[in-house]
């Protein structure tokens, strides 16, 4: 039973790490160009822990179910923006800047598998020579 927690604890962990990223990804891009963000979420369901910073008041949600996550960004297809914000919305964005910020998600899964075989490479992993 305690190996099975184990395992499934580092499990929970490693997506965990891995939707953080990549989430991630996406939200730095979003802010690089601009965007307003609304809501980072990693998980889904009921929310455990959620606190707003930043300027625009972004939502930091951290949800019971572990296995995914978010980024909520302002769009005018999911509900009326106001005027001065209009220009904040993904929507209007060019299509080379919302390309961008929905390819910063798997690139940011990439850069972090590079670095933890190049951590592994410089390192080594115990066990093996």
């Amino acid at each position: 039973v305690s190996n099975f927690l184990y395992s499934a604890g580092g499990f929970i962990i490693a997506v965990g790490v891995l939707v953080t990223f990549h989430e991630l990804g996406h939200f730095s891009v979003a802010r690089l160009f601009g965007v307003k963000i609304l809501r980072f979420s990693i998980g889904f369901g009921r929310p455990l822990w959620r606190r707003q910073y930043g300027v625009d008041q972004t939502e930091f949600v951290v949800s019971l179910i572990p296995l995914g996550g978010y980024v909520r960004m302002l769009d005018e297809r999911e509900g009326e923006v106001a005027g001065m914000e209009r220009d904040r919305a993904f929507n209007r964005q060019s299509l080379l800047i919302r390309s961008a910020i929905v390819v910063a998600g798997p690139f940011a899964n990439f850069l972090l598998a590079a670095l933890l075989y190049w951590i592994a490479l410089v390192i080594g992993i115990a066990g093996f020579s």
